[in-house]
């Protein structure tokens, strides 16, 4: 498929091995390492340690970015920017200035995402959409792996695949994203895509197999891929 981003959701990753983890996922063609920074106030769970995102960043010279979901983002740019990630997300309902954050951002040369939770209207981010660089839709809450995607998300990310000419992001979807959602989403404009235990981690196939039949996927036509 060409022009998707397939992201690694890191924190479904096997831990006591993170350096295989990551020379596996980079040479089996892996586009994006995707870090959850998590506060344990925003969401109800604590995320990986900034020991794990410099890890990850000093073993591949593919894209890392970071999600932080945690309270007061804008406070934090500068510390993540140093850290060498090429994308930042945070989510606007947890900046009280969240334009303020988005050029900060992108100030640093770094593209800016925002993030929104199923739960967030197009509404409420609305005047955001002309200075962002990607729209991440989550379609589960935030905070856990292994939930089951939330199908009434699909109406936001058609309504937000219908702005994006005028607006100029892309959209990319974080969360229970199966090879069936790739081939759905991809065909309806959909960018990049999140990878966690739904269809890359923790299966019997090995990542090189996996990654070359996701990026075999044909976005033109209907297809069921298995997981």
């Amino acid at each position: 498929m060409r022009n998707v981003c397939f992201a690694a959701s890191m924190m479904c990753a096997d831990f006591t091995q993170l350096e295989t983890e990551v020379k596996q996922l980079d040479t089996a063609g892996i586009d994006c390492f995707h870090v959850d920074i998590m506060d344990g106030s925003f969401v109800p769970n604590f995320g990986m340690g900034l020991q794990d995102l410099e890890t990850i960043r000093s073993l591949t010279d593919k894209l890392v970015d970071v999600h932080l979901m945690i309270a007061n983002p804008g406070n934090y740019i500068d510390f993540f920017a140093d850290k060498g990630v090429q994308i930042i997300y945070f989510h606007p309902e947890a900046d009280l200035n969240p334009v303020r954050t988005i050029l900060k951002i992108k100030d640093r040369g770094i593209k800016a995402g925002i993030a929104i939770n199923p739960g967030t209207s197009i509404e409420t981010i609305h005047e955001l959409l002309s200075i962002v660089d990607i729209v991440l839709v989550m379609t589960v809450n935030p905070g856990f792996a292994g939930q089951k995607y939330l199908d009434f998300v699909n109406k936001k990310i058609d309504r937000l695949i219908s702005k994006k000419i005028e607006f100029g992001y892309e959209i990319f979807v974080d969360g229970a994203i199966s090879g069936e959602k790739i081939s759905e989403l991809s065909r309806k404009g959909v960018k990049g895509f999140v990878l966690g235990t739904s269809c890359l981690f923790k299966k019997r196939e090995n990542y090189q197999s996996i990654i070359n039949r996701l990026k075999n996927i044909n976005p033109s036509i209907p297809e069921k891929v298995s997981n």
